[in-house]
């Protein structure tokens, strides 16, 4: 539809059905309640607001857009390398495919081996069904078995299928040659076999998922499925691939809505451990001997994780160490239970940097440390003893480390505002004379960075004497005549830390003159347990003052001003937007919205909702009903107010946080507030962020960009201008 033919750009009439509730004695009018439910009203009412984004959205800016994202999704991605006995599984999502496949092989830079390629599934290739995607995989500990979780829309309710990993004899080499039936019709690589499928349709994921010793099963958490209302239901189950249709059993129920298992199990001894957390709380743990959960670590507020590794049990925990410390005991100490904190000996103290994660090899640990939100990484002796620290360039982030169980290798993935990402190998044993101690490359992402690219890190002083780190990003030798165009986002909430991240779409806005800058405000983990715990609950206000800090601080070194200024942020950090819209909507010239979480008073009746009460507090405790009440965005919208315009995203499988958020702060703002326009932007067969297709992130890409060059007032330069395409 173009623009041309809408006649008026107003936006879509929504009826008010005012239901009034008394809650701590306090009315709470709620004039578009209905749109919290479905059906063909509801329905009507998405589809014109799509069609009013259409309407809204200049056509000329998105068409000179998109030619510049096409070209930027048609690069290479590289996830995680994962080893198992001289396996090395990883995900690679080739120029101009929609998914990444899953692929192993016998080498960390070997030729990839086919295993699953999500894009030659028959949903993928019939627009009537609903993609589907392989959002995750976990292999077994021999490497001979992989577990992958496939979702259909996105909908994070995943079916769990057991595929064999044929040896290299039994397949061929995706790299020999440019053969798109390399896959079979069932989406499979050669020699792979489909050995079960558990179709739960519940939220299971590489988290809940462990492999016995053996490889002949695994133990998972699984939870009901969205569309029961029964994601809160919970079980660990045991699956056995040699005992047939009745391989499943029931090892534990589980009905604390508030409560998340995890398990893990050591490879040597085969212990099957259970962890019982909130998702912002403490950590308990347990092992399953003889039928029965034995007490290991419990009656704790810490934070804890363990991973066993060659008869140690490696204990990363914030007890007595805010930010986090690595503790070691046996495994043979761990299965007793009944253990203590005091009991274990100290491997790492806490320190400056936060603790991420550790890689324990037979001689070596890789440990991975966060400073002022960026990364660094050191190589240990197992009894803690430092070695070396491993270079890395300037305001960089770790995004995820592994290693060999029987070797002195590892890798990481790292990245930058002005770092693609990459996949990088390490030899942790520096003791032979030819042993490479840097890092090594071996699967980057194929864009070239501009070399006038700045990258800074600010600090703004907000409220209760913090000092909230701000990243600012920008082209220096582009000339822009006043303010910059700048994009603010942030999160600020459920121990997430916002470090240095590159973002291949950002890359036009910057050669057109805009900067990017991300603030790391209280409620993440950037400092660790305590700047959550300064943005969470009756301190969560303290998350929209950092918000406010950067946007003041970025307007007074006059970087940019009150009519360049855009907000963003998704999900939780798109709460932080909605308050920040409704606290101080004079300064922003835009804001993005996604996923967002806006109504409350109401979150925890819909969806994962219960279980955040812990990050949040709960609106039918009083004294957690005022405070939420003061902030929580849909309810303070002030009609007196002009707003900044607004660009809500939602995604109609979404299993997370409920598309009624956004639907209902749009109704809202469209009918009752001054400024805008407020737009809603409905994505169907996609939920919160999970198997989007490489074709609807550039669909995505395009209008929420397009949004912010109009808002900001930004001129596309020509495409030959943009030295960021890749080559």
């Amino acid at each position: 539809m173009s623009r041309e033919s809408v006649p008026a750009r107003s936006p879509p009439e929504t009826k008010r059905e005012v239901v009034t509730e008394t809650l701590h004695g306090v009315d709470v009018d709620d004039p578009y309640r209905w749109l919290e439910g479905d059906g063909a009203a509801v329905d009507d009412w998405v589809d014109a607001q799509n069609a009013h984004v259409d309407a809204v959205l200049d056509d000329g800016l998105r068409d000179r857009l998109r030619p510049r994202f096409e070209d930027l999704v048609e690069v290479a991605d590289y996830g995680p390398i994962t080893v198992r006995e001289g396996r090395y599984f990883a995900t690679v999502r080739e120029p101009g495919d929609d998914h990444a496949r899953l692929v192993v092989r016998d080498a960390p830079d070997g030729a990839d081996r086919l295993l699953v390629d999500p894009n030659a599934w028959p949903a993928n290739r019939d627009d009537d069904r609903e993609p589907r995607s392989m959002a995750w995989y976990v292999p077994s500990h021999d490497g001979e078995r992989v577990a992958v979780g496939v979702t259909e829309g996105g909908d994070e309710n995943y079916d769990v299928r057991v595929l064999s990993v044929p040896d290299p004899s039994e397949a061929g080499s995706t790299a020999d040659a440019d053969d798109p039936e390399a896959a079979g019709d069932d989406g499979y690589g050669p020699g792979v076999e489909e050995v079960a499928v558990l179709p739960e349709r519940g939220r299971v994921d590489a988290g809940s998922l462990a492999w016995a010793a053996d490889g002949e099963g695994f133990v998972y958490v699984a939870t009901g499925g969205a569309a029961d209302g029964a994601q809160m239901d919970k079980e660990i189950r045991r699956f056995r691939l040699a005992d047939g249709p009745e391989a499943e059993t029931v090892l534990l129920e589980h009905d604390d809505q508030h409560v998340w298992p995890r398990v893990t199990v050591d490879p040597d001894s085969g212990l099957l451990a259970v962890a019982f957390s909130e998702m912002v709380g403490g950590t308990e743990w347990y092992v399953h001997v003889d039928g029965e959960l034995r007490p290991v670590l419990t009656d704790t507020d810490a934070e804890t994780s363990v991973q066993f590794h060659g008869g140690t049990a490696f204990v990363s925990t914030d007890h007595g160490a805010p930010r986090r410390r690595l503790l070691a005991c046996s495994v043979d100490r761990f299965r007793e239970g009944d253990l203590s904190f005091e009991e274990c000996r100290e491997v790492l103290p806490g320190g400056e940097g936060i603790i991420q994660s550790v890689v324990p090899t037979p001689e070596r640990l890789l440990v991975h440390r966060q400073r002022d939100a960026h990364s660094r990484l050191s190589v240990h002796d197992r009894d803690g003893t430092h070695r070396r620290d491993v270079s890395l360039p300037s305001y960089c982030s770790v995004t995820w480390v592994s290693g060999a169980r029987d070797a002195p290798e590892a890798f990481f993935g790292l990245t930058g505002f002005d770092r693609p990402p990459a996949v990088r190998g390490l030899d942790l044993d520096d003791g032979g004379e030819d042993t490479e101690a840097g890092p090594t490359a071996i699967d980057s992402v194929d864009l070239s960075v501009p070399d006038d690219l700045v990258v800074e890190q600010r600090f703004v002083d907000s409220t209760d004497g913090a000092e909230v780190p701000v990243f600012v990003c920008y082209r220096e030798d582009v000339a822009v005549d006043g303010p910059r165009p700048t994009l603010l986002y942030g999160y600020g909430g459920f121990r997430n830390s916002v470090t240095p991240s590159f973002g291949r779409f950002r890359l036009p806005f910057l050669a057109d003159g805009g900067a990017f800058a991300a603030v790391c405000a209280r409620g993440g983990y950037e400092y660790g347990e305590p700047w959550h715990e300064a943005g969470m609950l009756a301190e969560k206000q303290h998350t929209f003052d950092d918000f406010v800090a950067a946007g003041e601080g970025l307007c007074e070194s006059e970087l940019t001003d009150t009519d360049h200024l855009a907000v963003a942020g998704g999900s939780n950090g798109g709460l932080s937007v909605g308050a920040v819209v409704t606290q101080r909507p004079d300064l922003w010239a835009a804001a993005q919205c996604a996923v967002p979480l806006l109504d409350m008073l109401r979150f925890h009746r819909f969806l994962l909702g219960e279980s955040w009460t812990t990050e949040y507090g709960h609106p039918e405790d009083p004294a957690a009903f005022e405070y939420l009440r003061a902030y929580s965005p849909y309810h303070n919208v002030d009609p007196d107010a002009t707003h900044p315009p607004v660009y809500f995203t939602t995604a109609a499988s979404d299993t997370r946080v409920h598309p009624s958020h956004a639907r209902k702060m749009t109704a809202r703002l469209q009918n009752e507030a001054a400024g805008g326009p407020f737009l809603l932007r409905t994505k169907s067969a996609t939920g919160h962020g999970v198997g989007k297709p490489a074709s609807m992130v550039v669909d995505e890409q395009t209008d929420s960009w397009a949004f912010c060059y109009e808002q900001l007032g930004i001129e596309p330069g020509a495409d030959d201008r943009d030295a960021a395409n890749a080559e």
